[in-house]
C-alpha cells in the first residue's frame, strides 16, 4: 500500500493554505528581510574596502592587481557607471567567459598562458577603468588620495549595488536557515538528537531518533552522483524498510518563481526512488507562494508535503 498522503491529496484545503502560507511569508519578510539585507551589507562593505585597498584606491587598476586580487572582480564590477553583468563585462572585453567565471569565485583560470592571461586582464581593466563612476569616487579626478569619509561612503555604496544585485539569493538563504531552525526546534522537542549520519554507511543504518541537515546522498547505477537534502530523519521507530524521511524546505517570494523550477523537486525525488525504492519518503516543507499550479504538479509527480503554519503535521509522518 501506498503512504497515506498529508496534503497533496486534499485539494480542498489548498486555496486556505495558499493564503496562509503567503501570508505568514509576507510577515516574515516585513518583519526579518530588512535586517538580513543590512547585516549582509555591513560584510559586503568590508569585502568593498578591502578592494579598495588592493587597488590603491582604484589608481592601480591593472593586470597585474587584478592578477594579485582576482576575487576583487565582482566589487570592480559594482564601481562603474552603469554596473556591470558578468556577461557585460565579457563581451565589452572581449575576454574569456571561463576566466571571468573563474575570478567570479576568487580563482584564475589554471590552464591559461601567463601571456594569453595578462592581455585578458588588460582588456577588463581598460573597461572597468573607463566606466568607472567618478561620481562615487571624486578623488580620481582630483588625482589624491580619499579621506576616510570619502572611501567609508564610496564603500557603502558599492556594496549596496553588491546588495541589490544578489537580494533573492540573500532572502533565499535568511529564510532556508529559519526553515532549518525551525524543523530542528520541532524535532527536539519531540525528543530528537541532532547527530551527524557517516558518509561511509548505508543510509539505512542511521541510528534510530536522530537528525541531521544538509546531508549528500548517492544516486543513480551507471552514473553516481550526489544530491543534497535539506533535512535527514530517523523515526524512533523506524520504518519496516528503514529509510529515513527526506525534507527538502523550499520558500518563495512569488508565484511565478516556484512555477518555473517545479520541475527540480520532481527529478530529485525519481531520482532518490530509482536508487532507494519506489516507497523513499521525501517531503517538501513550504511558506510562500506555492500556488495550486505548483502544488497540482508536485501532486501528480508523487510528492507530498507539510506547510510550515502546519508543522504539525510531521507528525503524521510517524515522528
Amino acid at each position: 500500500m501506498p503512504p497515506a498522503k498529508i496534503n497533496a491529496d486534499k485539494p480542498h484545503l489548498w486555496k486556505a493554505d495558499i493564503a496562509a502560507s503567503v501570508d505568514q511569508f509576507n510577515r516574515w519578510f516585513m518583519r526579518f528581510a530588512p535586517e538580513a539585507f543590512r547585516s549582509t551589507r555591513v560584510k559586503t562593505t568590508e569585502y568593498v574596502k578591502a578592494a579598495l585597498v588592493a587597488t590603491d584606491d582604484l589608481h592601480s587598476l591593472d593586470a597585474e592587481t587584478l592578477k594579485a586580487n582576482p576575487g576583487a572582480l565582482p566589487t570592480l564590477r559594482m564601481c562603474t557607471a552603469p554596473p556591470l553583468a558578468v556577461d557585460r563585462l565579457v563581451g565589452l572585453a572581449g575576454a574569456n567567459k571561463a576566466l571571468i567565471g573563474s575570478m567570479e569565485d576568487g580563482k584564475l583560470a589554471k590552464r591559461m598562458s601567463p601571456e594569453l592571461l595578462a592581455q585578458h586582464l588588460g582588456s577588463v581593466c581598460r573597461v572597468l577603468s573607463e566606466l568607472l563612476d567618478r561620481d562615487i569616487f571624486p578623488w580620481l579626478d582630483a588625482r589624491k588620495s580619499p579621506t576616510a569619509h570619502e572611501r567609508d561612503r564610496a564603500s557603502t555604496i558599492v556594496a549596496d549595488r553588491l546588495c541589490s544585485a544578489v537580494a533573492n539569493p540573500i532572502m533565499r538563504n535568511a529564510q532556508e536557515q529559519r526553515q532549518l531552525a525551525m524543523i530542528g526546534d520541532f524535532l527536539e522537542k519531540q525528543g530528537y538528537r541532532k547527530q551527524a549520519h557517516p558518509s561511509g554507511k548505508p543510509l539505512k543504518d542511521m541510528e534510530s531518533g536522530t537528525y541531521t541537515f544538509r546531508m549528500n546522498l548517492s544516486v543513480g547505477k551507471k552514473v553516481v552522483v550526489n544530491i543534497p537534502v535539506d533535512v535527514v530523519i530517523q523515526p524512533k521507530k523506524p520504518r519496516k524498510d528503514r529509510l529515513p524521511i527526506l525534507i527538502e524546505a523550499k520558500s518563495a517570494g512569488d508565484f511565478t518563481n516556484t512555477n518555473k523550477r517545479r520541475k527540480e523537486e520532481a527529478t530529485k525525488i525519481h531520482q532518490l526512488q530509482a536508487t532507494y525504492g519506489e516507497s523513499v519518503p521525501f517531503i517538501l516543507f513550504l511558506c510562500g507562494y506555492f500556488g495550486s499550479d505548483y502544488l497540482g504538479y508536485e501532486a501528480a509527480e508523487g510528492l507530498d508535503w507539510v506547510w510550515e503554519h502546519r508543522i504539525d503535521d510531521f507528525e503524521k509522518l510517524g515522528l
